[in-house]
């Protein structure tokens, strides 16, 4: 998909034109109907229906005055939430959005799995996984704008508990990864860094309405 020729780019982008994020706030999510209903089933009236663009996902709308830090996309199976992050971080690189953030990294939980039972410091935990930012300092790290993109949380084996979790604040600390994977997400791991979740709805409620700032649901066009 990343071959830089004008064909493959040129498919990429006719691919994602193909989708569109709707914001939108949610008390429950549908467990038992979620290929055949939207992607979430909500007490309270959707928010906004208009479509959003990609990159503007951690932007504040113009009668919202609050810091957006930590972002949940939820889509059914095959809808292009990847394809969504994959679109994002191709616009980044090519200076095309979101120019203000200094990284962008990309994890998946399929990957994070692999590392389930074992200690890792966030900061070594991002030089095993992106080797090029090996140069990039714990004193770096606190003080540069990170994207921390983790897709496909329908996916994980982790235990996520917000409860319950001990208080990691050093990115130089050892703890599991699930462990770390909290904190980030409540912010109490790197707060400056903005934090961007996608999961199949099933899975969506392992993550605390009080620990994301902005919800969105991803959905075909023709729906």
């Amino acid at each position: 998909m990343f071959t830089g020729t004008d064909r493959s780019e040129t498919l990429f982008n006719s691919i994602f034109t193909e989708l569109y994020i709707t914001q939108g706030q949610s008390e429950e999510v549908n467990t038992q109907h979620e290929v055949r209903q939207l992607e979430t089933v909500s007490k309270k009236e959707t928010l906004h229906e208009t479509p959003i663009k990609c990159q503007d996902i951690f932007k504040a709308l113009p009668d919202q005055q609050t810091l957006i830090r930590a972002v949940l996309t939820n889509g059914v199976a095959g809808v292009g939430k990847t394809f969504s992050v994959q679109k994002f971080t191709l616009d980044w690189a090519e200076g095309l959005g979101n120019q203000d953030v200094s990284l962008v990294i990309p994890l998946s939980f399929r990957e994070l799995n692999l590392i389930k039972g074992e200690q890792y410091s966030l900061l070594r935990l991002l030089h095993v996984f992106h080797p090029t930012l090996q140069k990039v300092t714990a004193e770096q790290l606190a003080v540069c704008k990170v994207l921390l993109i983790f897709d496909g949380l329908d996916e994980s084996r982790l235990s996520l508990d917000f409860r319950n979790s001990e208080v990691v604040s050093d990115v130089s600390q050892q703890s599991s990864v699930n462990v770390l994977l909290t904190n980030l997400i409540r912010g109490e791991l790197l707060p400056s860094a903005l934090v961007w979740i996608t999961s199949r709805p099933a899975a969506a409620n392992q993550i605390p309405p009080e620990c994301v700032d902005r919800c969105f649901s991803t959905r075909a066009q023709h729906e």
